[in-house]
């Protein structure tokens, strides 16, 4: 059982995840770290990496396996990628900096729909 609570695990994906991103990138894709609920990093394989057929492999045999040894030997990592076993949870642990960013993106979104009557 992984004794960290989601916040520490946050962290320390956050530090790590550009030592794992290399391989990805090396395809033309990238990962957007999404957040950390119940021991679970929640990321989204984006660039050529999305939609890919490869996608879980790359989650599991890459990302996950890296993380695990970088990180805790238990850890899982889910690609959010549209499906409904594979939703982000929305009381997932993220930064509160990147909450008030999309919170703001959304209102902005909003306050254009307004203007154009849509």
């Amino acid at each position: 059982m992984i004794q960290f609570t989601d916040e520490e695990i946050y962290e320390a994906v956050e530090n790590n995840l550009p030592k794992v991103t290399q391989y990805v990138s090396s395809h033309g894709g990238g990962i957007s770290f999404l957040g950390v609920k119940d021991s679970i990093v929640y990321i989204k394989l984006v660039g050529a990496c999305s939609g890919c057929s490869m996608s879980l492999m790359t989650t599991k045999m890459v990302v996950q396996k890296e993380l695990r040894a970088l990180i805790h030997p238990e850890l899982n990592v889910v690609n959010v990628d549209g499906t409904a076993e594979n939703e982000f949870p929305t009381d997932a642990f993220v930064k509160k900096s990147e909450v008030e960013s999309e919170e703001k993106k959304d209102s902005v979104i909003g306050k254009v729909k307004e203007f154009l009557h849509i």
